[in-house]
This record gives C-alpha cells, sequence and structure tokens, in this order.
C-alpha cells in the first residue's frame, strides 16, 4: 500500500527544524508544569513530593482544620518563619477575631509576608489586602471551590488539548508505528485529559477518586513521551541509523524490511556499547589529566 503522505525522516530539513523547536519548547514546558506540581500540590501535606494525601486535600480538603492553617503548614510553610506561622494559627484558632487582627500584629504579618501575592492584581488567589477575604479562609478546610475548580477545568481543556494535537500531528507522519499504534496514541491524551478533569471533580466529592488523578496523570505523561521520542528519533535518527548505519546492517542479517520495537531496542543499546568505550576512554584521560596536573602546581 503506497503511502500517502511524507514520512517524518524525508521531510525538508527547515520542517524538521521546525517540528522539532515546537516539540522541544512544549517538552520544557511539560517538564516545567511537573515541576509547578511538586512545588504546589506536591506540598499540600507538608512534604516535598507528590502523594495521595497532597492530591486529597488539594480538592476535597483537610477537614480536620482550617484552610489558612493547612497552607501555613503546606504549600506557603516556606513563606514565613515558625513563630509567624504560630502567631497566626493562633489568631485563627481563637476565632480570627478583627480587633486581634491588628492588636496581635496579624497585619503586619500578612502585609510583610503575604500581600506580595495575595494582592488586587492576583489573578484567582483571595485578596489580603481585604479582610474578608482573608478571613474566609479560616473556616473549615474543604478543598478546592467549585468555582475554582470550573476556571481551571475550561483552561486545561482548551489549553492542553491544543498542546497534544499539534504533537499528534507530528506524530501522524511517524512511520516505524503501525497505523493502529498510531491512533490508539494519539487518541490516549484526550481520554487521559478528560478523565483527568473528570476525576479533579470526583475527588472533590470522595477522596478514594484521588487515585485516578494521579492516573489520568501518568497516562498523559506516557503518551506525550512516546509521540515525542518517536517523532524526534524518526526526524533525525532514521536515515543515519536505519538506513546508512549500524542499524541498517543489522536488519540485512535479520532479513526484515522494517524495525519493530525490540529490532529499535537491541539496535540502540549496541549502538551505545560502541559508543560507550571511547567516551569511557576520553573521560579516563581528562582525568588523569587533571589529576597530573593538580601534582605537578604541588
Amino acid at each position: 500500500m503506497t503511502t500517502k503522505y511524507t514520512p517524518l525522516k524525508d521531510h525538508d530539513t527547515p520542517i524538521k527544524v521546525l517540528f522539532t523547536g515546537y516539540l522541544c519548547t512544549v517538552g520544557m514546558g511539560y517538564l516545567f508544569a511537573l515541576m509547578q506540581i511538586l512545588f504546589t500540590h506536591g506540598m499540600a501535606d507538608g512534604k516535598f513530593g507528590l502523594s495521595i494525601d497532597d492530591i486529597v486535600y488539594s480538592y476535597y480538603g483537610n477537614r480536620s482544620g482550617t484552610v489558612l492553617e493547612h497552607q501555613l503548614n503546606g504549600g506557603m510553610k516556606a513563606n514565613a518563619s515558625a513563630q509567624e506561622r504560630f502567631n497566626m494559627i493562633e489568631w485563627v484558632r481563637n476565632g480570627a477575631d478583627e480587633e486581634d487582627y491588628k492588636k496581635d500584629g496579624i497585619e503586619k504579618i500578612i502585609e510583610e509576608r503575604c500581600v506580595m501575592c495575595h494582592n488586587e492584581t492576583a489573578s484567582g488567589i483571595p485578596n489580603f489586602k481585604k479582610f474578608e477575604q482573608l478571613k474566609a479562609l479560616t473556616t473549615e478546610d474543604s478543598g478546592a471551590t467549585f468555582a475554582s475548580l470550573t476556571r481551571v477545568s475550561h483552561i486545561h481543556l482548551f489549553g492542553i488539548s491544543f498542546i497534544f494535537m499539534f504533537v499528534g500531528l507530528i506524530f501522524s507522519f511517524a512511520e516505524t508505528t503501525t497505523v493502529q499504534y498510531k491512533c490508539i496514541a494519539i487518541g490516549m491524551p484526550y481520554a487521559f485529559l478528560l478523565a483527568d478533569i473528570l476525576s479533579w471533580w470526583l475527588t472533590k466529592i470522595h477522596p478514594m477518586f484521588a487515585w485516578l488523578v494521579i492516573f489520568a496523570g501518568m497516562g498523559m505523561a506516557v503518551s506525550f513521551m512516546f509521540m515525542w521520542v518517536t517523532s524526534i528519533l524518526e526526524m533525525w535518527l532514521f536515515k543515519p541509523v536505519f538506513i546508512d548505519g549500524i542499524g541498517a546492517r543489522y536488519l540485512q542479517r535479520r532479513d526484515s524490511t522494517e524495525p519493530s520495537i525490540v529490532d529499535r531496542l537491541l539496535i540502540g543499546l549496541k549502538m551505545l556499547s560502541e559508543q560507550a568505550k571511547p567516551v569511557a576512554v576520553w573521560l579516563m584521560d581528562r582525568v588523569l589529566t587533571e589529576l597530573k596536573g593538580l601534582f605537578n602546581k604541588k
């Protein structure tokens, strides 16, 4: 059957540069998104690293205390000293009275530590210059509000779907993946994206759905990485490896015309083994040269 599209390896170099630039940019964006999750949701329980408790506290809430208290012991812990956090938590537990707000020095702490971010110009977070918005956080921690979930859901659905559309479009020109697996890989991110958004709302209702949040996120990441890696390798390594290089020689010995996943893995391992020796020799030579220089100085 004749191919009805130009494979990635046969595109002109400017097109490859365009595709590669986009993939590298969104790849970095995905990496920073994961880092942002670690520093926000990942600190919900006061410990670095994403856990089930972090997901539950972020969406369902930690209903054993107030929002402000859990934020001070969680994601906002690094923004104030231990004494300042103790004073604020004590004020909350004493009723969060407006008169004590100034008398106990809580207003000064808020102005010095919080207002730089929580002000009228910030979007999506409370404005602590208004006491009533701060007061609202001294109630039971019930997690994300339905209003915030609505706002974040529509932003993610619009934004992330566009990212996966272009990544999937580039990946659709791949030829080392069968049409069946290609369709699965392109469709998976959208299915997991919908599952991810739905899991936020379900976790808001019941904490057991926190597992679905992690599962859906992992599914999106795996499908993204598969399309990303396949596209990059086919654009820049398919011809040098499988047509003119070691891959072609390997396939000739196997009497095969198209490399399977196992073939590509074996070829990759063989290439690494062939390159490891000269790299190790060069590295050892550099280390010995540096050590010799140090001894000569002495």
